[in-house]
């Protein structure tokens, strides 16, 4: 298993890490390190993976796996239900593990500053214009500007290419959203989306500018990362964040 470690000030119990493609036993095309177990790959290589995630990350337990539909919902953890229709995932628990999955969508990782709340969101475009950072901030105790985030790995910004119909979506919420979109000159009606600069904008109108990561294009990235955009059948990355504690 291969992983990015974000570089974000945050207490030294805090850990994070955004996985990569490689290192595990999926086969074609969900080679290798796929951890969703929606997207057709056999289940029991996604869960091997999933525990060689555990086993190496050395993570407090197995975690939970949310049911992602680019919707504003935040669960909270620990969780006892059963439904898993979210996301976006929030404790203010140690040893809980908060984690979203993505293959171009924005991963976002979320930390008080005193290391006691933290969350994961996971933000496509949608969840991004309908506010599930938002959400996910207007979970914590904490105040905004004593909140750090971290950017894991998305879809870069001259390659995201999105309709017309996106970009006025966004601008309705917020006309600054407009500096975020470029013309594509290559085709009529289209834009180049920066998902990152989007993200940026609502988490600095909450009051949060401690922000770090966001340096990653996995479509770009082929060797290192899934990108749903890329392929169409692929796996998915995974992106997490817990509170070590001795218990």
């Amino acid at each position: 298993m291969k992983y990015i470690i974000p570089t974000w000030s945050v207490p030294t119990n805090i850990q994070a890490l955004t996985t990569l493609r490689e290192g595990g036993v999926s086969e074609l095309p969900f080679d290798s390190f796929n951890l969703g177990d929606h997207v057709g790959d056999i289940p029991e290589s996604v869960l091997m993976n999933r525990k060689q995630l555990v086993e190496q990350a050395q993570l407090p337990h197995f975690p939970t796996f949310l049911t992602q539909t680019h919707s504003t919902k935040v669960l909270t953890l620990p969780y006892e239900g059963n439904d898993l229709e979210a996301d976006a995932v929030y404790t203010d628990q140690p040893n809980q593990v908060c984690l979203v999955m993505t293959a171009d969508c924005l991963p976002v990782l979320f930390c008080s500053k005193d290391g006691t709340e933290i969350a994961a969101a996971h933000a496509g475009w949608r969840g991004l214009c309908d506010g599930v950072l938002e959400e996910t901030v207007a979970k914590f105790k904490s105040s905004p500007p004593n909140i750090s985030a971290w950017f894991g790995p998305a879809i870069g910004p001259s390659i995201f290419q999105v309709g017309n119909e996106v970009r006025e979506q966004f601008c309705a919420v917020d006309s600054k959203a407009n500096l975020a979109f470029v013309e594509d000159k290559t085709a009529s009606g289209k834009f180049l989306c920066n998902i990152y600069q989007l993200a940026q904008q609502r988490l600095n109108k909450l009051g949060i500018t401690d922000i770090t990561g966001g340096e990653h294009c996995t479509y770009s990235e082929s060797q290192s990362f899934f990108s749903y955009r890329r392929d169409g059948k692929t796996g998915r990355m995974a992106t997490l964040i817990w509170r070590r504690e001795v218990e």
